[in-house]
C-alpha cells in the first residue's frame, strides 16, 4: 500500500511539473509526461506497470470528454454539425477499411476482419490529445471542429471494433451493424439528454456550491454507465450530457456555483490528462516485452506502425479535401440567398411581410420567424467570417492524433486474437508517434502557415455587445431597489442580453463568454460584499 500511495505522489509531482515547464519550454505538457513515461518505463526501479484498459474507457474518459463538452461552444458545434459528424463516423469507417486491408496485407496470416479491428482502433482522434491544439494559434472554428470530431469518434470506432470482432467468429451482417451503431448513438443521445437535464434541475436547488460540484463529478458516469447498460455508447452519453450542462448552466446556477465548477474540474482535467499521458509512456516497457516473448521483430513492427500512420495521414487529407469543398459550396449557397433574407428580415419587422397561406402572421409566429431568420443570418455571416482554406484544412489534417484510446481500445482485442502482441504494439506505436511527431510540431506550423487574426473585428464586436448591456442597463428601474438590488438587477438583465445574443449566434463565442465572466465577476464579489440589500 506504501508503495502505491508513493506512485501515486511521484505521478502527481510529475504532473504538476510538466503543467509547469512545458509553457515555459514551449512544449504541450501532455507531451513531456508522454516522454517522461517513456524514460520511466526503461528505469529498472520501476516496476511494470499493467492497466485494465476499461480502468480508461470507463473510468478516466468520460469525466474528461464530459468537461470538454460542457466547455464548448454550443451554437459552433451545431454549425459545424455536419463537418463533425462526417469527420466522426464516415472518417472513421473508410480509414478503417483502408488501414485493415492494409494490415491484412502486411501481416502474415492475418484476416481481413481482424486488421479492420485494428483499422477501427487506430482511426479515432483523441479527445486528450487534441488539448494540445488548443494551446496554439489556431482558429475557433478549426478547434470547434477538432473537438467536435475527438468527441463523437469514438463511438464509431468502438462499434466498429466491436463489429470486426464478432465477424471473425460468424457472418457479418451490414444491416446488424448499422442497426448496432444506430442504437448505440441513439440510446447514448437519449440517456445523456435525460442525465443533463435532471441534474441540472437538480444542481439548481442546491445552493452550496461545494455539494453542487460533487454532484458534478457524479454526472458522466451518471450518463455512461446506464447508457451502457441499455447498449449505447457510455462516452457518447457522456457527451451529450456535458452539452446539456453547458448550455444550460448559465441559466441554471448561479455564478458561485459555476465558478467554483471551472476550478474544480479545471484540476480535474489537469490530473487526469496528465494520468492517461503518463501511463501511456508507463506502458511501453510492458508492450515491448509482450512482443519479445512472441519472436516478433520490434523493427519491423516499427515500420508498419510508421506506415500505417501515413497511410491514416493520406486517408484523412483525401476526406479533408472533400469535406473543404463541401463547406465551400455551403458559403457559397448562403451568400446568395443572404441579400433575400434580409429583405425578408426588413419586411418582417416593418410588419410589410404578406403570409403565405391562410394563417395570418401573429404575434407568436412573427417572433418564432424572426428567431430563425436571425440564427440562419448568423449562421452565413459565421461561415464567410471564418472561411476553411487549405491551410486551415492542413491543420485539420495534421491535428488529427492518435492517443490513450488507440492505446486503451487495443489492450481490449481478444487473448486469442492472431499477433495480439503486434497489434498492440502497432497501436501503441502510432498513437506515442503521432503525439510526439504532430503534437510537437503542430504550434509551430499553425503560427507559420495561418494568418494573423484581425483584432479589430473582435473590438468591433465587444463594442456592440457593449451597447446593448449598456440599453439592458437603462432599461433597468431604480424604483423602490437599494443600490445594491438595483445592480443584481441590472447583471441579471446584462446576463440575459448575452445568452440571448449566444442563442441567436449574434457574436463570436469568446467575446460572449468574456462577457459572461464578467458579469458573474461582478455578482459574486457583490455577494461577498455583504452590507445591507
Amino acid at each position: 500500500m506504501t508503495d502505491l500511495l508513493l506512485g501515486g505522489v511521484v505521478m502527481l509531482v510529475v504532473i504538476a511539473a510538466a503543467a509547469t515547464i512545458g509553457p515555459r519550454l514551449g512544449v504541450a505538457a501532455p507531451l513531456l509526461l508522454v516522454g517522461a513515461g517513456l524514460l520511466g518505463s526503461v528505469l529498472p526501479f520501476v516496476p511494470e506497470l499493467d492497466i485494465d484498459p476499461e480502468l480508461v474507457l470507463q473510468g478516466l474518459l468520460p469525466p474528461l470528454l464530459y468537461s470538454s463538452a460542457v466547455s464548448m461552444p454550443a451554437m459552433n458545434f451545431r454549425r459545424d454539425f455536419r463537418a463533425i459528424g462526417g469527420l466522426s463516423v464516415l472518417l472513421v469507417l473508410a480509414s478503417a477499411v483502408v488501414l485493415g486491408l492494409f494490415l491484412a496485407w502486411v501481416i502474415p496470416g492475418l484476416s481481413v476482419w481482424w486488421g479492420i479491428a485494428l483499422g477501427a482502433v487506430l482511426s479515432p482522434t483523441d479527445a486528450v490529445a487534441t488539448s494540445i491544439v488548443e494551446r496554439g494559434r489556431v482558429p475557433p472554428r478549426v478547434v470547434t471542429i477538432l473537438d467536435g470530431e475527438s468527441l463523437l469518434n469514438d463511438a464509431t470506432a468502438l462499434v466498429l471494433l466491436r463489429t470486426a470482432v464478432a465477424a471473425t467468429a460468424a457472418a457479418f451482417s451490414f444491416g446488424a451493424a448499422l442497426g448496432s451503431f444506430v442504437l448505440a448513438v441513439a440510446v447514448a443521445t437519449a440517456v445523456g439528454a435525460v442525465v443533463g437535464r435532471v441534474t441540472l434541475a437538480v444542481r439548481s436547488r442546491i445552493p452550496d456550491a461545494t455539494v453542487n460540484t460533487v454532484i458534478s463529478f457524479t454526472v458522466p458516469y451518471l450518463a455512461a454507465f446506464p447508457a451502457e447498460e441499455l447498449g449505447g455508447s457510455g462516452l457518447v452519453a457522456a457527451v451529450v450530457a456535458g452539452l446539456v450542462t453547458g448550455y444550460g448552466a448559465p441559466r441554471e446556477l448561479s455564478p458561485r456555483n459555476r465558478l467554483t465548477d471551472s476550478i474544480n474540474w479545471r484540476t480535474i482535467e489537469v490530473v487526469l490528462e496528465g494520468l492517461v499521458f503518463l501511463t501511456m509512456g508507463l506502458q511501453l516497457s510492458g508492450i515491448v516485452g509482450e512482443v519479445h516473448r512472441e519472436h516478433a521483430g520490434l523493427g519491423t513492427a516499427t515500420l508498419i506502425a510508421v506506415a500505417a500512420l501515413l497511410l491514416g495521414m493520406v486517408v484523412r487529407a483525401a476526406y479533408v479535401g472533400l469535406l473543404l469543398a463541401g463547406l465551400a459550396r455551403r458559403a457559397r449557397r448562403g451568400a446568395a440567398v443572404q441579400p433575400r433574407m434580409l429583405d425578408f428580415q426588413q419586411r418582417l419587422a416593418a410588419g410589410t411581410l404578406e403570409p403565405r397561406g391562410p394563417r395570418p402572421l401573429g404575434t407568436r409566429r412573427t417572433e418564432r420567424l424572426g428567431t430563425r431568420l436571425r440564427r440562419t443570418l448568423s449562421d452565413i455571416d459565421y461561415l464567410q467570417a471564418q472561411p476553411l482554406g487549405a491551410r486551415q484544412g492542413f491543420v485539420v489534417v495534421w491535428a488529427g492524433m492518435r492517443g490513450a484510446v488507440t492505446v486503451a481500445a487495443a489492450q481490449t482485442l481478444p487473448a486469442d486474437t492472431p499477433h495480439r502482441s503486434l497489434l498492440v504494439f502497432v497501436a501503441f506505436a502510432v498513437a506515442t508517434l503521432s503525439l510526439l511527431i504532430q503534437g510537437g510540431t503542430i504550434g509551430p506550423i499553425a503560427r507559420r502557415i495561418l494568418p494573423e487574426t484581425d483584432p479589430a473585428e473582435a473590438e468591433s464586436e465587444r463594442r456592440e455587445l457593449l451597447a446593448l448591456l449598456r440599453s439592458a442597463e437603462l432599461g433597468v428601474s431604480h424604483e423602490g431597489l437599494s443600490p445594491k438590488r438595483h445592480r443584481l438587477a441590472v447583471l441579471d438583465a446584462q446576463r440575459d442580453v448575452v445568452l440571448d445574443a449566444r442563442d441567436d449566434g449574434v457574436f463570436d463565442a469568446e467575446v460572449l463568454q468574456y462577457a459572461l465572466a464578467t458579469i458573474d465577476a461582478e455578482q459574486i464579489a457583490l455577494d461577498m460584499r455583504g452590507g445591507p440589500d
